[in-house]
């Protein structure tokens, strides 16, 4: 059997094809359409409640019988800065200026790691998706032996060699091979460890080199003959998110989707979440551009700041400050509902 066959078999889906999790953009719609195609759709849920991941993931199962991928971050606490955070509200309180709003007073941490709460645990026990995945790092122990224990399919993300064999010696099955290309937050365990960039090809050969596990490769995957590139150098599968955004059933708003079709230059930023992430280039990511790292607060509470500049944005007309996350081959994105990306996906990789 091939790597292919062994991880379709494991998730039990006809195509080597995942969606990516994208919080804020995939949604139970899209995750559901893509698996009743063939392929694992997913839903990103590391900035939901307890609650609102149980309704998400709900309503995925109401809609399709087939295996789908539910995702949490598992990033460590914020390394809290006061002197730092009020010097990033200062340096934002003229773009707040601009759009007659006030700057939060303070900043929050926004998000609960799954590292730090029972509450997701519990819920996955209960609902039990197929496929789980984590990003920023691994849970603890005690949660990869409950979750084993309960037969679900655990994924990871690596960005090097190091974080691939962490994946691999905690118990998981399938490791993503995140390339530098890659839209979205780096899944670094470690973001202010060393990052060697990898591209995604140099990533993949790197992994399947250090571990067993079946490796997905992920970053500046749009195409069906990227997805046969892949397979061709050892992946197991591919993952594709920003080939995803455009569909109608992404949550992307207007904006988003009018500037995801410009195409042009993405960048790779600390200064919307406080972790690198790749996003479309934006007004937002050129007030940031000459922003030292050590300026910026730790992840989430940069983002709570991000977020509300948005917000403030958005109510006078300007769609240029969200976070607006996409992959090195952004312009290459196309507009079609889900299932049929995948038919044609699936068309042009067995072409």
């Amino acid at each position: 059997m091939t790597a292919t066959t062994e991880f379709l078999d494991l998730i039990r889906v006809r195509h080597p094809i995942l969606q990516a999790p994208m919080a804020g953009v995939a949604t139970p719609v899209m995750a559901a359409a893509v698996s009743n195609a063939g392929a694992l759709g997913a839903l990103g849920l590391c900035s939901a409640s307890p609650e609102a991941a149980r309704e998400a993931i709900a309503e995925v199962q109401q809609r399709t019988d087939a295996p789908f991928n539910v995702n949490f971050f598992c990033h460590e606490k914020p390394r809290r800065d006061l002197a730092v955070e009020a010097a990033w509200i200062a340096r934002a309180a003229p773009l707040f200026a601009r759009f007659e709003a006030e700057p939060p007073a303070e900043l929050r941490d926004i998000y609960t790691s799954f590292r730090d709460t029972d509450d997701y645990l519990r819920l996955l026990l209960e609902l039990r998706p197929q496929v789980v995945s984590f990003h920023l790092g691994l849970p603890r122990p005690d949660q990869i032996a409950a979750l084993r224990a309960a037969g679900l399919v655990l994924i990871g993300s690596a960005t090097s060699p190091v974080e691939a064999c962490a994946l691999d010696a905690a118990g998981f099955h399938a490791v993503v091979a995140q390339g530098w290309e890659a839209g979205g937050h780096r899944g670094l365990f470690d973001p202010t460890g060393p990052d060697e960039r990898l591209s995604t090809t140099d990533l993949l050969r790197a992994l399947l080199e250090e571990v067993s596990l079946p490796v997905i490769a992920a970053g500046g995957i749009m195409d069906g003959r990227d997805i046969r590139r892949m397979l061709g150098r050892g992946a197991a599968a591919a993952q594709l998110g920003t080939a995803f955004i455009g569909c109608p059933e992404s949550a992307a708003d207007d904006g988003y989707r009018d500037r995801l079709a410009l195409g042009g230059d993405t960048v790779m930023t600390r200064a919307i979440s406080g972790r690198p992430a790749r996003c479309l280039g934006n007004a937002f990511t050129q007030w940031a551009e000459d922003v030292a790292p050590a300026a910026i607060p730790d992840y989430p509470c940069a983002y709570d700041l991000a977020k509300a500049l948005n917000t403030a944005a958005k109510a006078k007309g300007a769609t240029a400050y969200g976070a607006q996350w996409a992959g090195a081959q952004a312009a290459r994105a196309r507009t079609l509902p889900a299932a049929e990306l995948v038919e044609v996906l699936a068309t042009e990789m067995a072409s």
